[in-house]
């Protein structure tokens, strides 16, 4: 039995079909051969093949054979969210997923049994049935099962719908998606998408077109899809846009505040980019949420939004449709990297079609736009004024150029520059953010604040907030070691006093030997040395080579710490070789009595 993930029968099934087939079409072939040469010698009173004989019986059994049996009909796909487990095509009614060999759908491949969840997933966890044309799902685990963030409960069911995502043993741990394929969701995709992508489900809609959820298949890699339809921008001038040409420039665009231009397809009617996908949502649903941002978050995505469109005018593109909803985050953090989306478009499509369909929601469009776009044209510095528009909306909670304004339209107000600091919004708000503000919003765009200048303002001259936003977009800038130490660039970790520091932590001096803390070197055994690069006991006395401790006059000294002649003897103070004790003296001293110092009396 196979040990990848998934149906477990279905290719076996598959394989004993094609040999049958193979086996039954073998026969035919050869009873067709037979009836020929037996036809042959066979002939009617003309001299001619009977019509019975040109087409035998054999033949006329062996032509259903031949035909191909029916696709059974695909009514779901399983797609996997997590790499490891593979996609299922669903055709019987029901099929069982878990650990056990004997389930339908088995978690059994090597990569799962490395994956720290392999254990969580029970050995029945759930099954999926389809009961006319509603498809359910049933958890039968002990760790749990969810569909769409809701947990079902053992032995309950719960309908799946398209794009319901079911996640195992914990809500976060995502790991099939359902693709209901009773209904047509992918209609008229290019067929290289098609061979290399699932689409999954909607997950916006702009005035450029549509943009999709879809995963990879190889990778399960999630991706988002954005397709424009070309009816709507039709082509103004006489040339032809060369669309794959501007998409080979906007995939080398990289920059951690872009999103990355992954690939594309085109067909007759529509184009289709494919984008890098972004899980935090868009910077308008945060607004939106908040009301308004506090301050120090929005200096942290403004400096980042600089950043961005930096970058893209130093690349020859404008963006032309910086809004909120282009704004996209790296995750629900308040604290996270912003990604700067839909700048493909104005590569993409012809600047005067596009301009024409942007100008239907004008909000954040400078006034050039509407005044000297068709004659003078315009410049990068609608992008400045557009990120005015942007700082305004997260400051306050609300866009400068609004309906609301009984006396003048949107465009009216934009053209005039008119706008209005409401006092209860923007109570807690800096100046110094008021006046860059200010500085972006000027409708004459030779007097606009730029970019450059923008990041050289007062209200971004914060070095904590700069710190952290090239955290953000660049994260493996600084190497750290596993204690977090940054690390210098030969890769060794380094102390508050930026001195490389050896594996127990402590400086070394130039010549990269270890110091100890009265900065005295070391030798490889980690003892300190002398200037005369003699190793030292711990008492700091100097060793000979044979590692026997020296006194002053470097002679060796014996355990006990006794200074010894050449032929290695204790010495007495007076440097004399000391004598020789006696046996008695020694057993004297061991308590066997004291030696007499007379002679014993004669006889």
């Amino acid at each position: 039995m196979s040990d990848e993930p998934g149906p477990s029968g279905q290719s076996q099934s598959q394989s004993q079909s094609q040999s049958q087939s193979q086996t039954q079409s073998q026969p035919g072939s050869s009873s067709s051969s037979g009836p020929t040469s037996s036809s042959q010698g066979s002939s009617s009173g003309s001299g001619t093949l009977s019509s019975v004989d040109t087409l035998p019986v054999q033949e006329l059994q062996s032509i259903p054979e031949d035909q191909e049996e029916p696709q059974p009909l695909v009514w779901g796909r399983i797609i996997p969210l997590v790499h490891g487990f593979n996609v299922l095509n669903c055709t019987e009614n029901q099929y069982s997923f878990g650990r056990d060999r004997a389930c339908d759908y088995t978690f059994v491949n090597s990569i799962l049994k490395k994956s720290a969840h392999f254990t969580t997933y029970s050995k029945n966890h759930f099954r999926i049935f389809k009961d006319e044309n509603l498809v359910y799902l049933e958890d039968l685990s002990g760790n749990g099962t969810w569909v769409d963030d809701e947990k079902i409960g053992q032995g309950k069911q719960r309908i799946l719908i398209n794009n319901s995502v079911i996640a195992l043993a914990e809500q976060k741990h995502q790991v099939f998606m359902f693709i209901d394929k009773m209904g047509d969701d992918q209609p008229n995709l290019p067929l290289e998408f098609s061979r290399k992508y699932h689409i999954a489900r909607k997950i916006g809609t702009g005035v450029c077109g549509e943009v999709k959820l879809a995963i990879e298949k190889e990778t399960c890699k999630k991706v988002a899809l954005k397709t424009i339809n070309k009816n709507d921008f039709p082509s103004i001038g006489t040339a032809t846009r060369n669309a794959e040409r501007e998409i080979e420039i906007l995939k080398k665009i990289d920059h951690p505040c872009l999103i990355k231009t992954e690939d594309f397809y085109q067909t007759e009617d529509s184009y289709y980019i494919v984008l890098e996908y972004i899980e935090g949502g868009e910077l308008f649903g945060r607004i939106k949420a908040k009301k308004q941002l506090e301050e120090d978050i929005a200096k942290l995505y403004f400096y980042q939004m600089l950043r961005a469109v930096e970058y893209l005018h130093n690349n020859g593109i404008i963006h032309r449709d910086l809004k909120p909803e282009n704004v996209l985050l790296a995750s629900h953090d308040d604290i996270c990297l912003i990604k700067i989306t839909d700048f493909n478009q104005s590569k993409i499509l012809e600047e005067s079609s596009l301009m024409k369909t942007l100008c239907g929601t004008p909000t954040y469009l400078a006034p050039e736009v509407f005044t000297h776009a068709a004659t003078v044209g315009y410049t990068k510095a609608v992008d400045y004024w557009s990120l005015g528009v942007l700082l305004f909306i997260c400051l306050g909670g609300y866009p400068p150029f609004n309906t609301e304004c009984s006396i003048m339209s949107v465009r009216e107000q934009i053209i005039n520059g008119l706008y209005r600091f409401i006092p209860s919004q923007w109570k807690n708000v800096s100046n110094e953010a008021k006046d860059l503000i200010k500085k972006l919003l000027v409708v004459d765009p030779q007097k606009r604040l730029s970019v450059e200048d923008a990041l050289e303002h007062p209200w971004l001259n914060d070095d904590e907030m700069r710190n952290t936003a090239n955290q953000l977009m660049n994260p493996e800038n600084q190497p750290m070691n596993p204690e977090n130490q940054p690390m210098n660039p030969e890769n060794q970790p380094m102390n508050p006093e930026n001195q490389p520091m050896n594996p127990v932590n402590r400086p070394m001096n130039p010549e990269n030997q270890p110091m100890n803390p009265e900065n005295q070197p070391m030798n490889p055994e980690n003892q300190p040395m002398n200037p005369e690069n003699q190793p030292m006991n711990p008492e700091n006395q100097p060793m000979n080579p044979e590692n026997q401790p020296m006194n002053p006059e470097n002679q060796p000294m014996n355990p006990e710490n006794q200074p010894m002649n050449p032929e290695n003897q204790p010495m007495n103070p007076e440097n004399r070789p000391r004598r020789r004790e006696t046996s008695k003296k020694r057993k004297a001293k061991e308590g066997e009595g004291e030696p007499s110092s007379k002679r014993k009396p004669g006889p």
